[in-house]
C-alpha cells in the first residue's frame, strides 16, 4: 500500500489505512472501492465496513523515503484508498500516523479529505500545531462542495503550511469566489473522471479556472481530461493522444517556495 506514485502530483503514495464511505456525488464512481471492495475483497466499502490497517512493513516505508531524500522534498499523498479523517478509522491509528509525520521532516505530507469539518475534533494535531512538513487539502466537485469545503480549511486558525484544493471529479463549473476574506487556496488541482460510467467535464470550466489561478498567482496543476470526451486525451499518452489534449491546458505547477522547510 505505499508505493512510488503514478499519481502525477506526488512522488509516493502511503495508506495507512484502506476503507472509507461515500459522502458526496464526487464519490460515486470511487475508483478505490471498485479495486479495494468489488475486484479484490480487501475491505467492505461504507459505514458499516471496518477500516483495515496496512501492514507494518508498509508503515515503515515513509521513514525510508525520508532517508533517501538527499536535499529534494519527496511528495508524499496519504490516503489514496481512504480519508484519513474519516470517523470510522480508529483514533490511535491516526495518533499513528501524525507521529510517522512528525518523525519525517525531509517528506511534505499532502493530507487530502472530503470531510474538513472532522479536523478538530480527529486529527493528531491541534489548531495551531500542525507540522510544516503537511499540506493540507480538500476535495470539491462543484462549487457548492467547494464553498462549504473550503470555508473550514481557510480559516486562520487551522494553521497548515499550504493550503490546496482538489477539483476532481470536476462535475461542475467552479469560481474561487473570494468569501472568506482575501485567502484562497495555495494550489489548485484539476481532473475530469475516468473509468466506467464517468461523467464529463466541459473544457469552458477549465478554462475559467485556468484564467482565475493565473490572475491570483495560485499554482495551477491540470492532472487529466478525464474518459468521455471525444477530442481530449491524456497528456501522460502517446502519438495521437497527446496531440488530443489541448496546448493551453497542459498546465502543470507546483506551489514551489509556499512551503516551510
Amino acid at each position: 500500500m505505499a508505493e512510488n506514485s503514478k499519481i502525477e502530483w506526488c512522488d509516493h503514495t502511503f495508506n495507512p489505512w484502506i476503507g472509507c464511505q461515500k459522502v458526496s456525488p464526487g464519490c460515486d464512481h470511487c475508483y478505490a472501492e471498485a479495486m479495494m471492495d468489488k475486484r479484490y475483497g480487501r475491505v467492505q466499502w461504507g459505514p458499516h465496513g471496518e477500516r483495515v490497517r496496512t501492514s507494518q512493513d508498509n508503515w515503515q516505508m515513509p521513514l525510508r523515503w525520508a532517508k533517501k531524500a538527499n536535499g529534494h522534498r519527496p511528495r508524499v499523498f496519504c490516503a489514496s484508498l481512504a480519508d484519513w479523517l474519516d470517523n470510522r478509522a480508529p483514533r490511535e491509528w491516526r495518533s499513528d500516523l501524525g507521529r510517522v509525520i512528525e518523525a519525517t521532516p525531509e517528506l511534505d505530507w499532502l493530507l487530502l479529505t472530503k470531510r474538513p469539518e472532522n479536523y478538530e475534533k480527529l486529527a493528531p494535531w491541534q489548531l495551531d500545531e500542525i507540522p510544516s512538513n503537511v499540506w493540507l487539502g480538500v476535495t470539491c466537485e462543484d462549487q457548492a462542495h467547494y464553498e462549504r469545503r473550503w470555508a473550514i480549511l481557510s480559516r486562520p486558525r487551522i494553521s497548515a503550511s499550504l493550503k490546496f484544493v482538489s477539483y476532481e471529479p470536476a462535475l461542475g463549473p467552479l469560481t474561487l469566489q473570494r468569501k472568506w476574506g482575501d485567502t484562497v487556496p495555495d494550489w489548485i488541482i484539476c481532473g475530469g473522471e475516468s473509468g466506467s460510467g464517468a461523467r464529463p467535464m466541459k473544457p469552458a470550466w477549465v478554462r475559467t479556472l485556468r484564467t482565475e489561478c493565473a490572475n491570483l498567482e495560485i499554482a495551477f496543476f491540470m492532472k487529466q481530461i478525464g474518459s468521455n470526451h471525444h477530442r481530449w486525451g491524456n497528456i501522460r499518452g502517446k502519438g495521437d493522444d497527446m496531440g488530443e489534449w489541448p496546448k493551453d491546458l497542459r498546465i502543470r505547477q507546483f506551489p514551489f517556495g509556499k512551503v516551510t522547510p
